[in-house]
């Protein structure tokens, strides 16, 4: 066997198990009647848990949420300098 730190693959795994269930937090959820087959088919089919679909949920839905690309590009650009009447009137309209 492989050994980590002095410890068996085995007893190395055995410790990292017990660490991360020692960081986790019991939480009572309420689920609607039709909601729960459903999400726990889906966890069934993805091999999961079902507290592994909820948190993933819940850490997806905490994240910073991202401005879009008109946000994020607002205000960079400038006008050319061009004598294109047409341009002028397009750059004081858009940008």
């Amino acid at each position: 066997m492989a050994e980590v730190a002095g410890y068996t693959y085995n007893e190395f795994s055995l410790r990292i198990v017990w660490f991360v269930e020692l960081v986790k937090t019991k939480l009572t959820v309420t689920i609607d009647d039709e909601v729960l087959p459903k999400a726990k088919s889906y966890a069934r089919r993805r091999g999961i848990s079902l507290s592994s679909v909820i948190e993933e949920s819940l850490r997806r839905l905490s994240e910073p949420e991202t401005e879009s690309f008109t946000e994020r590009w607002k205000g960079k650009f400038r006008p050319a300098n061009r004598d294109d009447e047409r341009y002028k009137r397009l750059a004081e309209k858009y940008l």
